[in-house]
């Protein structure tokens, strides 16, 4: 039986260096081995890192948001919704500072984001929802309400499926949680008139200059824990699209009641040698509520951020 064997190996060894031969005389044969049994491509990536290399990207970018809801600065509240337009015509600075960074490695990956803005909504895109008599909303002032905020979010994601497609396509699964840091103030500016109600507690409340009246909630900061997916689609190592969405605050104490953030991108890829550059386009919704105190003295928001946003991303 070992013989057999033996012989048996014997003679595939031997077939097998025949064919070696005849392929060496004849490169046609050998190109039609290899058109039979491709090698995988085990190229680098397009940016030309290894899988185990850190990789690093920089965006600014300007969110060209509306805003709608509403806010309360020492019980008083008004309704707003307010269009792109609406508060460019009235805000001193739309979208300032806007800016994300990501650094990743394998799997694992970090990321921050920064949101800074002041935007003023014009009287036409308010209604005052529990008005005192006498105080109306102001047409004197540049808006009838101004809100400042500053948002900075900050965490960790890590990929948890991978599927790929053609050649250098792919589609990932990101799972992510973080932190993200609100610091926010409203002032809303009324007129006064002479048939004003002295017997409402707000109005204590006021700054009054002459006829004008200013409701201000003073500086509000809370922080929200989020947890979120983030779904990439790879089409071509110079085209990418993304969808992502999280939830956060879940009214734990110092945390907003409830809140959530949803993003679609797509991003164009030029690669150069050692970096990248990107243009990216898509839209944004950003959303909280929370609650400070109670009346007549309490203040909060229950707001939507929501518009389209255009950036530029620097990737090595």
């Amino acid at each position: 039986m070992k013989r057999q064997v033996l012989l048996a190996a014997t003679a595939g060894l031997l077939g097998l260096m025949a064919t070696i031969a005849r392929a060496q005389e004849n490169p046609a044969a050998t190109d039609s081995v290899h058109a039979a049994a491709p090698v995988p491509d085990k190229s680098p990536p397009g940016d030309g890192k290894s899988a185990d290399d850190w990789r690093f990207g920089f965006t600014s970018y300007a969110w060209l948001n509306g805003l709608a809801g509403n806010a309360t600065a020492h019980g008083n509240t008004v309704d707003f919704n307010a269009s792109l337009i609406d508060l460019i015509q009235k805000s001193s600075s739309l979208v300032a500072f806007d800016g994300y960074a990501e650094a990743r490695k394998g799997r694992l990956g970090f990321y921050g984001d920064l949101v800074w803005a002041k935007l003023g909504i014009p009287t036409s895109a308010v209604s005052y929802a529990n008005p005192i008599r006498g105080v109306t909303l102001s047409t004197k002032s540049n808006a009838a309400v101004t809100t400042s905020l500053t948002i900075i979010e900050a965490g960790a994601l890590y990929e948890v499926a991978h599927w790929p497609g053609s050649e250098r396509s792919f589609t990932a699964l990101d799972a992510y949680a973080g932190i993200r840091y609100w610091n926010l103030s409203t002032q809303i500016n009324l007129d006064l008139t002479w048939t004003l109600d002295f017997s409402d507690p707000r109005l204590s409340r006021f700054d009054r200059s002459k006829t004008v009246g200013v409701a201000d909630s003073g500086t509000l900061q809370w922080v929200d824990p989020l947890i979120g997916l983030r779904l990439r689609h790879q089409f071509t190592p110079s085209q990418e699209a993304m969808l992502k969405a999280d939830i956060g605050g879940f009214g734990i104490s110092g945390s907003s009641a409830f809140s959530w953030q949803v993003a679609a991108l797509y991003s164009y890829t030029w690669q150069f040698d050692g970096h990248a550059i990107a243009a990216l386009g898509g839209y944004r919704a950003l959303s909280t509520s929370i609650s400070f105190g109670s009346w007549p003295d309490n203040s909060g928001v229950n707001l939507i951020l929501h518009g389209p946003l255009i950036g530029l991303t620097v990737k090595f």
